[in-house]
């Protein structure tokens, strides 16, 4: 009886070690993975695209938090000052940059790609909707053209490289795959694109001048470049003469901005009212399914392609 109970002992404090040990490992393994954070939801499919699960991708900006209204915490700016890597946005996309010391190498990507300038009447409707950000003479989404998603993604896969050096020939694997993507939804759009009886498309604000000027239609919005500047009085009647001269079937709006000026406008001319993706974030329920910029980016096409009645 003596002796079962010493092996009893001896087998739980074996159990015990292997838990710890094996605890301490998964610990471990844990620490050592380099951690990137990202700003943006471009930025956020890139990297997790090319790195897989060699680092821990961190988000500055939650899932289904509007990107417009989202103010920096304490625990976020913890989790930036201890990641190995930062990518954000910039353009004036993350004014909250300047507080932040990086203590990592951080990246503004949008030094990496080719900005879209304002025109002159684009610039001073946009002056005139968005007080805060009226010198900004640039369209921030430039991530919605394929070419610039392009350059992201080689910038992003150098710095991988760079952070984890033993995993350079499937980083690089990842990328070509990536980029063949990207071609081939850049051929997609040009090929449905193509022909189209309308060239107006109208919006709740300014998200797809990349867009419109790649192929080659004109986009109107209610307000500036921010989703949050009211319009006015006479910006719906001048959408409202949009539709009517240009043969509108449809108004689009953004996820976490309100539609009820919208749905009003389409009330009033009798056409549709549709949701359209800029991708500056996801909701929580995209990011549930684990949706991508490819599958956002089709599913804008599809509803383009038959606002703008495309052959």
């Amino acid at each position: 009886m003596k002796k079962f109970k010493i092996l009893a002992v001896v087998l739980v404090v074996l159990f015990i070690l292997v838990e710890v040990f094996i605890f301490n490992k998964s610990k471990k393994s844990q620490v050592q993975k380099p951690i990137v954070t990202v700003s943006s939801f471009f930025l956020y499919d890139i990297t997790k695209h090319i790195a897989k699960d060699k680092v821990e991708i961190v988000n500055i900006l939650p899932f289904g938090v509007d990107p417009h209204s989202f103010e920096m915490t304490p625990d976020i700016m913890s989790k930036i000052e201890h990641s190995n890597l930062v990518f954000y946005s910039g353009a004036g996309l993350e004014p909250w940059v300047d507080r932040i010391k990086f203590k990592s190498k951080a990246i503004d990507m949008s030094k990496y790609v080719k900005l879209r300038k304002l025109d002159s009447n684009e610039f001073e409707f946009h002056k005139h909707h968005d007080e805060q950000c009226a010198h900004n003479t640039l369209d921030p989404h430039y991530w919605l053209n394929f070419d610039n998603m392009r350059s992201a993604t080689k910038v992003v896969t150098k710095e991988l490289i760079e952070l984890e050096p033993k995993n350079k020939n499937m980083f690089l694997k990842n990328r070509d795959i990536y980029l063949a993507m990207l071609q081939k939804l850049d051929d997609d759009y040009t090929k449905a694109l193509a022909s189209c009886r309308v060239d107006h498309l109208i919006l709740n604000h300014n998200s797809m001048g990349y867009v419109a000027q790649k192929y080659h239609f004109h986009s109107e919005s209610l307000s500036g470049l921010s989703p949050e500047s009211q319009p006015t009085p006479n910006d719906i009647k001048r959408i409202i003469n949009e539709i009517n001269e240009n043969g509108i079937t449809t108004i689009f709006f953004e996820n976490f901005v309100s539609s009820k000026v919208v749905k009003t406008i389409a009330n009033d001319t009798g056409i549709k009212v549709d949701v359209i993706e800029s991708l500056g974030n996801i909701t929580a329920d995209e990011a549930k399914a684990n949706v991508t910029y490819e599958e956002l980016m089709y599913k804008n096409l599809k509803k383009l392609s038959k606002a703008l009645v495309c052959n």
